[in-house]
C-alpha cells in the first residue's frame, strides 16, 4: 500500500518540477495539442459511424425483432467507443512522446541532473534517428500487449454484473501499467535498458506502477488534461525510474523532498535500503549506463 503512495508522490513530484520550469512546460505542451488533435478527429468519427460498423459487422442480426436489435448493437456501438478510448488513452502517450521525443528526452535529462547528487545525467550517445526507431518500436510492441489485453477485456465486458464492474476497473489498472512504461522509457532507454528489462522492473514494483499510472489513465479522460499534464508526467517518471533502479536522489533538488527516506537517500518503497552501487538491469548511482554519456549540471 505504502508503494502506491510513493507513485502518485511521484506524479506531484513531477508536476511541481515543471511548475518551477516554465519555459520546459511550454514547450512541452506542443507534442500533446498536436496528438490531442488528430485523436478528437478519430474518436469524432468513432462516434458518428460507429453504429454503421457495428451493423455492417453484425448481418446475422437484421431480421431480430424489436427491442433486441437496437439493444444488442446499441450495446456494441457503446462497447466499440469504449474500446476505441482505451486504447486512445494507452497509446495517446506513445504517441505523444514519438512526436515530441527530443523534447522529451531533454525534459528528463533536466530532471536527472537536478536530483542527482553529483549533477550528471546519462545519455544514450545514440544518433537522433536511432533513439526515434528504438522508441517506435519499442512503442509498437507495447501497443501488441496493450491490445490483447484490451481485446480480452472487451470480451469480458459481456459477462453479466462483472462486466460492468470488475472489468473497467483492470481496464484502469492495466491502463496505468502500460502508461507508466511508457513514460519510464525515456529515461530508462538512455540508460540502455531494453524493453524486456523495463518490463521485468515495472512487473516488480506493481503498486508503485499503479499509484502512478493508474491516476494518470483517468486524468487523462478528461479533454486536455493530458496535454496539461504530460510534461510533469515525463518529469516524474524521470524519478519514478530512479526508484526502481535504487539510484541515489538528491532530497533538496527542485522537485522537493522525494519521499524516499528520512535521511535524504533513495531507497525502495518496502524499505529495503538502496542499492550502493547499480542494479541487476540498471545503472550505477554516479556512473552513467554503458555506452551512456553523463554531464553534468550547467
Amino acid at each position: 500500500m505504502r508503494d502506491l503512495g510513493v507513485g502518485f508522490g511521484y506524479l506531484l513530484k513531477g508536476q511541481r518540477w515543471v511548475a518551477r520550469h516554465g519555459r520546459s512546460y511550454g514547450f512541452g505542451l506542443l507534442p500533446g495539442l498536436i496528438t490531442l488533435v488528430l485523436y478528437a478527429a478519430a474518436l469524432t468519427a468513432l462516434a458518428l459511424w460507429g453504429a454503421d460498423a457495428v451493423g455492417w459487422a453484425t448481418p446475422f442480426a437484421d431480421g431480430w425483432p424489436s427491442p433486441w436489435l437496437g439493444l444488442f448493437r446499441g450495446f456494441l456501438t457503446a462497447v466499440l467507443f469504449a474500446l476505441g478510448l482505451l486504447l486512445a488513452v494507452v497509446t495517446f502517450t506513445a504517441v505523444t512522446l514519438l512526436i515530441g521525443q527530443p523534447f522529451y528526452d531533454s525534459l528528463s535529462e533536466q530532471v536527472d541532473r537536478d536530483v542527482s547528487p553529483d549533477g550528471t545525467a546519462p545519455e544514450s550517445g545514440l544518433p537522433l534517428w536511432r533513439e526515434l526507431w528504438i522508441s517506435a518500436r519499442d512503442s509498437l510492441r507495447v501497443l501488441v500487449r496493450a491490445a490483447l489485453w484490451a481485446v480480452l477485456l472487451f470480451a469480458l465486458g459481456f459477462l453479466p454484473f462483472v462486466g460492468q464492474t470488475v472489468v473497467p476497473v483492470i481496464g484502469f489498472f492495466v491502463t496505468g501499467f502500460f502508461l507508466t512504461e511508457e513514460l519510464a522509457a525515456v529515461a530508462l532507454q538512455r540508460r540502455d535498458v531494453d524493453l524486456r528489462a523495463r518490463l521485468g522492473l515495472l512487473r516488480s514494483r506493481k503498486a508503485l506502477v499503479w499509484g502512478f499510472g493508474t491516476p494518470l489513465g483517468l486524468a487523462f479522460l478528461v479533454p486536455f488534461v493530458a496535454v496539461l499534464l504530460m510534461p510533469g508526467a515525463v518529469a516524474g517518471a524521470t524519478l519514478l525510474a530512479r526508484d526502481l533502479l535504487g539510484e541515489e536522489t538528491e532530497p533538496n533538488g527542485s522537485t522537493g523532498d522525494t519521499g524516499t527516506g528520512d535521511d535524504g537517500d533513495a531507497a525502495p518503497a518496502d524499505g529495503r535500503p538502496a542499492p550502493a552501487h547499480g542494479h541487476t538491469t540498471g545503472t550505477p548511482d554516479t556512473e552513467p549506463a554503458p555506452g551512456a554519456r553523463s554531464h553534468p549540471r550547467p
